[in-house]
């Protein structure tokens, strides 16, 4: 019998090499959901008496974590927390852990791409030769990136990286930043200043109940026409109807979503199926590198628990 158990409520990996190479080095098995409503996540949980909840995309409410009384830690497999029921854990005295700085160089290089596909009309040109058409008419006249300004909403470590890019191109960057964070070459204004002023903007802000929706009607009506909205961070942040609306108003050019709210998002809808909005399916997090520091740093959070050790990123410090 193995001395403890951990599960796994979903992954988006094709093996799960590492995390079992740290497991079960420390005698913990692995118990691996397949599926991820709360129903099934809390019967497994409640089955197997686990120690340990390690999630990736899945919610975890305070049914699945009240169904082991076992349970002393839950791990997520990212940066953000809104999957988890953080208040419920810190309660029962469980602590949770995250890895905040695990693909943060991908997030940035993923906007920064997003961003220059909508300058260049790369998607665009490339739906039409692929289509049968090669026409540089096709599309709208670009201008160059350079000189022009990208708005970053939340000045954290992906958006000082993206900054960093952007200043290499020669854009002007402005931001806000909640915590009061400043970069040379970077004018940190307020939101009203990044909608009115930006030819860019990139949300890089984490999803609460205060910033759901913060992207809405109001916001788009101060864009630019020729602005595009960018977002790689939740897709609680964007009013998707009212982007959909903008878009048809033409109050802004256009948009690149790689975050969307569901995910799996409806490819047959607005603003998904709209020519003018680039789709990436949550992808902005991933490389070989990332994910390796991921599942590894994730893993080890659990063993270090498990063996009495305090482990790294344990963000309701308080239960211990």
């Amino acid at each position: 019998m193995p001395k403890y158990k951990a599960l796994l409520t979903d992954f988006a990996w094709k093996d799960l090499e590492i995390e079992h190479q740290t497991l079960d080095k420390a005698d913990v098995e692995l118990i691996v959901a397949t599926h991820t409503d709360e129903n099934s996540l809390a019967t497994l949980a409640a089955e197997h008496q686990v120690d340990a909840i390690l999630t990736n995309w899945a919610n975890v409410t305070a049914k699945v974590i009240a169904a082991s009384p076992n349970l002393k830690i839950v791990a997520r497999l990212g940066i953000g927390l809104d999957n988890i029921d953080v208040a419920y854990c810190t309660q029962q005295k469980i602590p949770v852990t995250n890895i905040p700085d695990y693909c943060v160089i991908e997030v940035a290089e993923h906007t920064l791409a997003l961003l220059l596909a909508c300058a260049r009309k790369i998607a665009m040109y490339h739906h039409e030769t692929q289509s049968g058409t090669y026409d540089l008419q096709a599309g709208p006249l670009m201008r160059r990136v350079s000189g022009q300004t990208l708005g970053i909403v939340g000045l954290g470590q992906i958006g000082v990286l993206l900054a960093q890019r952007a200043l290499a191109l020669g854009m002007k960057v402005i931001a806000t930043s909640r915590s009061g964070k400043t970069m040379p070459d970077v004018e940190t204004v307020d939101l009203e200043r990044v909608l009115s002023e930006s030819d860019y903007i990139s949300l890089l802000i984490p999803a609460t109940a205060e910033t759901r929706h913060m992207f809405g009607a109001e916001e788009f009506q101060k864009m630019k026409p020729t602005a595009y909205l960018i977002n790689t961070a939740r897709g609680a942040l964007v009013d998707e109807e009212a982007l959909a609306a903008a878009l048809e108003a033409n109050q802004l050019a256009g948009a690149a979503l790689d975050v969307q709210d569901p995910e799996p998002c409806d490819l047959t809808k607005p603003p998904m199926n709209d020519p003018r909005v680039i789709v990436t399916p949550h992808a902005a997090f991933v490389s070989v590198e990332s994910l390796e520091n991921l599942r590894g740093r994730a893993t080890k959070q659990v063993v270090d628990l498990l063996e009495g050790r305090t482990p790294e990123n344990v963000r309701n410090p308080e239960v211990l």
